[in-house]
């Protein structure tokens, strides 16, 4: 007579072997990882009115005339504190270049403002002008702003270009004019502005 039951692991009872129940149980963790793709981090898409800019580029749209006093004192004073955080500002001086007015003018149309200078982008995103920036500042909000940007000695001066942002055209020496040998005549340079300039590679985005 088979006493007892049988030992747990396939033991021997009674001369004869304990057989194991067959394992039913799958993992849970296979199955659930099996064929599991991870989705893309979601980023907010660039819109079609905003600089083409690299992540957290800082832009400030400014002037470099005198005409208006309180303009140039503005835009004076909004280049002072981006440059006392110690970041890297493209700035981008209209009065150099036509086409970054109607840059900027079609930038703030787009949101319905009115055409001001200077204008700050962080980011590719409009932070306002010599007010906003202002405000910012002294509340330590700017600061918060400008995490990520690219780092810059604040007596950093461009070795190309001194720091004015543009050159003299390389193609046409800031003439405006280039030889076409086969049509044997002088055309209008198509590589710079009006002023006969190209912005400086070195230190514009």
């Amino acid at each position: 007579m088979e006493v007892g039951c049988g030992v747990a692991g396939g033991g021997i009872e009674g001369g004869k072997k304990q057989q194991q129940p067959r394992q039913f149980a799958r993992s849970l963790t296979y199955h659930h990882h099996q064929g599991h793709r991870l989705l893309p981090k979601w980023r907010r898409p660039q819109l079609a009115d905003e600089p083409r800019a690299r992540p957290q580029a800082v832009v400030l749209y400014t002037t470099s005339l005198r005409g208006v006093r309180r303009t140039f004192a503005d835009c004076s004073a909004a280049r002072a504190i981006l440059r006392g955080s110690r970041v890297a500002v493209d700035e981008r001086d209209v009065s150099m270049d036509a086409a970054l007015r109607r840059e900027l003018r079609a930038l703030l149309d787009a949101r319905g403002r009115a055409f001001s200078l200077p204008q700050l982008f962080i980011g590719g995103r409009l932070v306002g002008g010599a007010d906003e920036v202002r405000q910012l500042h002294e509340s330590g909000q700017l600061r918060r702003l400008l995490e990520g940007a690219a780092g810059q000695d604040p007596a950093f001066v461009c070795d190309a270009c001194g720091g004015v942002r543009f050159a003299p055209c390389p193609a046409c020496a800031g003439s405006r004019k280039v030889f076409d040998e086969e049509e044997d005549r002088v055309l209008r340079c198509g590589d710079c502005n009006e002023n006969g300039l190209v912005r400086c590679a070195n230190c514009s985005s």
